[in-house]
């Protein structure tokens, strides 16, 4: 019987030792971080891929001065008789506003280092000078056909100082211009320069007139490159402004 209590006594003793070993390696081992931490730790974003929205706000689409000034016939200027004060020399006695001129001087000059010669034919018209052009018009032509091809006055981008009819091989404000070598690399390459071909053959009932391939508008290479990029050809698409053949 001392015998068996002796041995219950070394079971029980060992079963206490091993027991103590157990709990002081436990308390010895590292602390694991709960499974859900690392989710929230913070993770940096990723760079977004996403330009900017255009800025069509950028410059007024009314102001006679502005760049984006928008010019149909449900749309003149105002005042009508408006003109530019910086307008400059590019060439056959005709002149365009500044920035616009130095424009076209780059582009006239790239064509030409291209292999092909392109001259300005006509660019800023003053009101009263938009007179005899469009009454001229409407005695060679009648009223109806000349409001298709010539703006009444007040209504010409010319008198903006940002638009210029081009001459090449040639065609000076005909439609052949758009089918010289010289016509075609101008109508691909314009907006690379700041210009718009602002009166494309299939856009008549927006723009107002007919097709003119020679007559190019300039409003900087920012807008030039965005209506490029989304195949819009024309402002009063972007801009979402009324135009059409009836005058206001």
């Amino acid at each position: 019987m001392k015998k068996r209590l002796l041995i219950s006594l070394g079971i029980f003793i060992a079963l206490v030792v091993i027991l103590g070993i157990w709990h002081a390696n436990q308390a010895a081992a590292p602390t694991k971080a709960p499974a859900t931490q690392s989710s929230t730790k913070s993770k940096a974003s990723p760079p977004s891929n996403t330009a900017p929205a255009f800025n069509k706000s950028e410059f007024s689409t009314t102001d006679p001065a502005s760049l984006w000034v928008v010019v149909n016939k449900q749309h003149p200027l105002q005042p009508k008789d408006y003109a530019p004060s910086d307008l400059v020399g590019v060439g056959n006695g005709q002149t365009m506003r500044a920035e616009a001129a130095s424009a076209l001087n780059t582009m006239l000059a790239d064509a030409k280092a291209a292999g092909y010669t392109v001259t300005p034919a006509s660019g800023y018209r003053s009101y009263s000078y938009q007179i005899t052009v469009y009454n001229n018009e409407v005695a060679t032509y009648g009223q109806a056909t000349a409001d298709t091809e010539s703006a009444r006055p007040g209504y010409s981008e010319h008198q903006t100082g940002w638009a210029m009819d081009l001459a090449s091989g040639g065609c000076s404000i005909t439609d052949c211009f758009g089918d010289t070598p010289g016509g075609q690399w101008v109508t691909a390459n314009a907006y690379k320069y700041g210009f718009l071909l602002r009166y494309p053959a299939d856009k008549t009932d927006i723009t107002g007139y007919r097709a003119e391939s020679w007559h190019f508008r300039y409003i900087g290479i920012k807008l030039a490159t965005e209506l490029h990029n989304q195949h819009i050809e024309t402002l009063e698409e972007f801009f979402n402004i009324t135009g059409g053949s009836t005058y206001n």
